[in-house]
């Protein structure tokens, strides 16, 4: 093992049995500020998402989208701690829209059901433009999810 790997480190990998070190994709943390992180927690978990317990204490979350992709839950107090800025009403303005992409529309109707049983809002109608299926929620602290199923043979 390398200086600076872990050996639980997935994105770390050898090339043809060579001491030579692939290089890490470019990860995305999306940071989203919530009223009460153990309820928005228990909300998450119950649309399947599971979290990093190595990021994740009494004032930030760590959820795990996919391979490269995270959101960090974080109580109001820890997120106002990276911003001199006020902290957006997501219940009352939107400041970022966040935008994922599912592999069918009934995977996006599922996880908007999901959403909806654990206690969020739908805030539209879904939409289909042809190649895309567009649908969303709002979670417990009001912050915007969109989304999409893009069809391949639909694309031109």
């Amino acid at each position: 093992m390398r200086a600076g790997e872990t050996k639980g480190d997935e994105k770390m990998q050898t090339k043809n049995k060579s001491d030579r070190v692939k290089e890490a994709a470019t990860q995305i943390f999306v940071n989203l500020p919530v009223r009460d992180l153990k309820r928005s927690m228990e909300f998450f978990t119950k649309l399947g998402y599971k979290f990093n317990p190595q990021f994740t204490d009494a004032t930030a979350a760590c959820m795990i989208v996919s391979e490269d992709i995270y959101v960090m839950l974080l109580t109001l107090v820890k997120f106002k701690e990276f911003t001199p800025k006020e902290i957006c009403d997501a219940t009352k303005s939107t400041e970022v829209l966040v935008c994922l992409s599912f592999k069918s529309r009934d995977a996006v109707n599922d996880m908007i059901g999901k959403a909806v049983a654990a206690g969020g809002t739908t805030h539209a109608e879904p939409k289909d433009y042809g190649f895309m299926y567009q649908h969303g929620f709002q979670d417990l602290d009001g912050h915007i999810w969109e989304l999409i199923y893009m069809d391949p043979s639909a694309m031109k």
